[in-house]
């Protein structure tokens, strides 16, 4: 492996979440791989009960090799100054104790008192202190586990509906003594509760599953080693600096190539843990698994064998460890023992030969919808893109040439319009933004970077091919980060798109530097430069703003670049807008012009479907309620409200199922066939359900529904268009029929109205 190998990144969020230099520097920068995202979402600890490590293995000495690493290319902060330290320690206190259950607010003071001492005893290669706190930490989840055994499984105990919780952990605050702490577990244990019970699951049941899940967060907590303890101090100083540097052990580093090109050796299901069981939640289409119809959804696998080895016994291990198991070199063999549901619950056993697994769920695909556009049979294509991704070898896979490739099949189907959909797309490689946003233009500048010496680097466009020159919408959300953002942004200062969705995109404007280490040390993450759109402004906390606002339950105040804890501040550069003038030979310019009459006129066509569109109806509802209803959730009300929401389900369930074939069939693809999204209170629930079992490791935050495509999580694949993208196409729709009429007759909308919606045609 070749020693400290750079890959640049603007800042990969994973949430949202970070770059660069000029003159020779920014020359070597640029031959390193670019990332942009919002955030990715990888435990910093590593698996309980991996396989040794070849060495070098991170130790406390070498803890202090990668904090010095980490200083030396970060943006902002060059030394350990006493304001970084003090981070530092917030960052690993709120790290080990997330929901501020397990310490008091006393002995959070002691707590930061003691930590202060942490850097110079790494420095001298004495870590005796982060094993003392974690040894303490196992203590206390014992003592939570106690408690909540002895509380539930009391006979008189019974769910108090009259409970009250502040959900947000930094508005509670830590308790003040231990009666404080008791109660508070309590409610949280009441909010937990109410989910099984939810499901159907009789009471002792339920209580079983409490019990067993608090087992599990102790045995989690108590497996770590040191160099876990070690990289997750680690991870706590690398997010003091900003949200977006971050450490990544070995296993997180295999994780993320992965994430970037898409594939990987294994046999192709993704797996959740639940009560301790890695739970088969999908087959990955094409995989080896698929190919042997080996296994089903629902399928508990409860031990992994390696070609003619015994068994292993996987019940109640760690997510990770399972997925690590489970995969390996393409071309062997593995043993799944794992139980099936049916009439009966049966133990069955199958060999599996791994294989190559692409995970298509995220790359990128266009479909095509055929719709009534002013009298007119049109046809409007959407293009879905998850992720800017791209393997370490630009001969592999690659998002640009993926959405080259779809646009010029969007170009031979000849649709009238594009929609090109980012709005659940966090970011990835830089040069795949680049050169994506250079599908829709003849050339110009495309995005500035500004490293730590403000020095400024412009990469633009210089193929003069257009990919596509037609009608184009770009839909975005407060999911919508780094490199989609400076798609959504080059677009938007260009004139070229209409930009919809939620008011603003996330608003990270930074760019992160992905730094291999040698040997078994993991990798880090570190934000070394900002990045810029054409007209100056950075997408630092203000995102990219829609063109069209439209409602969404992601538009709350808490979520956002902004947001998040020791976020850069904006910056400003000036503008490298560059629209080219058509040569005289070209009797057209590029692509039509996006006017602010244009832009008024979508607006108030969209204003009026949405008034009166019961999905965005039910959206706004939800805001006021939320907003109205504070920090404070009453468990009674929660449960209502989840009751009301299963209850209008089944409604429409029942209404579906009541419907002829042939109203099904005609209208299984119209642009009004959109579900609702969920309810903000199930968000709610699901919040306070993992408070209490938040740990320094992610596997242990009582996460318990997160799906791994053998070790890659996956996002949830939507069989339905959420009610954005149907009004995203209706917005589309209009752009092409006013694109094509004169402004005199556009005060009579043309495209569909609720009552006349688009319908693909038969």
């Amino acid at each position: 492996m070749q020693k400290h190998r750079a890959q640049i990144l603007p800042n990969f969020p994973t949430g949202p979440s970070r770059v660069r230099r000029s003159g020779r520097i920014a020359h070597l920068a640029l031959a390193a791989t670019v990332l942009f995202s919002m955030g990715l979402s990888i435990a910093a600890a590593g698996p309980a009960g991996a396989s040794v490590f070849s060495p070098p293995e991170l130790t406390c000495g070498r803890s202090w090799d990668l904090v010095k690493s980490l200083l030396k290319r970060h943006i902002s902060f060059r030394d350990l100054n006493p304001e970084l330290r003090e981070r530092a320690i917030n960052s690993y206190i709120e790290d080990i104790d997330p929901s501020k259950s397990l310490f008091l607010t006393d002995e959070v003071s002691t707590l930061r008192v003691r930590l202060r001492g942490v850097f110079f005893g790494m420095q001298n290669g004495e870590c005796e202190l982060l094993e003392q706190i974690h040894a303490d930490l196992i203590t206390r989840y014992t003592r939570m586990e106690s408690q909540v055994r002895e509380f539930i499984s009391n006979e008189d105990y019974a769910l108090d509906t009259d409970v009250r919780l502040i959900l947000d952990s930094h508005k509670r605050g830590h308790p003040a003594d231990k009666d404080d702490r008791e109660r508070l577990v309590e409610r949280l244990v009441h909010f937990q509760m109410s989910n099984y019970l939810s499901s159907d699951l009789e009471l002792d049941k339920a209580k079983e599953k409490l019990i067993h899940r608090y087992e599990l967060m102790t045995k989690r907590v108590s497996e770590l080693v040191p160099r876990d303890i070690y990289g997750g101090f680690l991870n706590a100083f690398a997010s003091a600096l900003d949200p977006h540097s971050t450490y990544y052990p070995p296993e997180a580093v295999e994780d993320f190539n992965i994430q970037m090109s898409l594939s990987l050796d294994g046999i192709g299901v993704a797996l959740s843990s639940k009560d301790g069981y890695a739970i088969v939640e999908r087959i990955i289409p094409g995989g080896a698994t698929d190919k042997a119809s080996a296994l089903e959804p629902g399928d508990k696998i409860i031990a992994v064998a390696q070609g003619d080895q015994d068994p292993v016994d996987i019940i109640d291990m760690s997510l990770r460890d399972v997925v690590s198991i489970i995969r390996g070199e393409r071309g062997t063999k593995v043993q799944i023992t794992f139980l099936r549901k049916t009439d009966t619950t049966e133990r069955l056993e199958v060999e599996i030969t791994r294989d190559k697994v692409t995970i298509a769920d995220s790359a990128a695909s266009v479909e095509f919808k055929e719709v009534e556009i002013g009298g007119k049979t049109r046809k409007l294509a959407i293009l879905d893109l998850p992720t800017f991704y791209g393997d370490s070898d630009p001969n592999k896979r690659q998002s640009g040439r993926d959405v080259r490739d779809l646009l010029r099949q969007v170009r031979a189907e000849k649709a009238d319009g594009l929609l090109l959909d980012l709005s659940r797309n966090g970011g990835g490689k830089l040069e795949s933004s680049v050169q994506i946003a250079g599908l829709f233009i003849r050339e110009g500048g495309i995005v500035a970077v500004k490293n730590v010496f403000s020095e400024i680097q412009v990469l633009a466009d210089t193929d003069e091919e257009i990919a596509y020159d037609g009608p184009l919408v770009i839909l975005t959300s407060r999911l919508t980060a780094s490199a989609s953002e400076i798609v959504a942004g080059a677009m938007k200062d260009y004139g070229r798109a209409i930009i919809v969705g939620d008011d603003h995109t996330f608003g990270k404007g930074t760019v992160q530097s992905f730094v291999n280490q040698p040997g078994r040390l993991g990798a880090i993450k570190v934000t070394t430069a900002m990045f810029f759109r054409p007209g100056g402004a950075s997408t630092q906390h203000d995102g990219v703003a829609a063109d069209v606002v439209l409602p969404s339950v992601f538009a709350t105040e808490d979520l956002g670049e902004r947001y998040t804890d020791y976020s850069l501040t904006s910056q400003m550069i000036p503008p490298f807008l560059e629209k080219p003038v058509a040569p005289m030979s070209r009797m057209k310019p590029d692509w039509s012009e996006l006017s602010s009459d244009v832009i008024l006129e979508l607006n108030r066509r969209s204003t009026l479907r949405v008034e009166v569109n019961e999905d965005f109806v039910k959206i706004t509802e939800q805001l006021t309620k939320q907003a109205a209803r504070g920090d404070v959730i009453h468990l009674a009300e929660l449960i209502r409200e989840r009751k009301e929401a299963e209850d209008e389900t089944d409604d429409s369930e029942s209404a579906d199922s009541n419907t002829s074939t042939e109203s099904s069939d005609e209208s299984s693809e119209n642009l009004e066939d959109a579900p609702g999204l969920d309810t903000e209170n199930s968000k709610e629930s699901a919040a306070a359900e993992s408070e209490a079992g938040k740990s320094g490791e992610k596997e242990a935050s009582g996460a318990d529904a997160t799906p791994y495509t053998e070790g890659e999580e996956e996002d949830e694949v939507e069989d339905e268009p959420t009610p954005q993208r149907v009004e995203a196409m209706h917005i589309l729709a209009d752009l092409v029929e006013l694109q094509e009429t004169t402004r005199s007759s556009w005060q009579e909308p043309q495209s569909a109205s609720r009552s006349e919606s688009p319908s693909s045609q038969p």
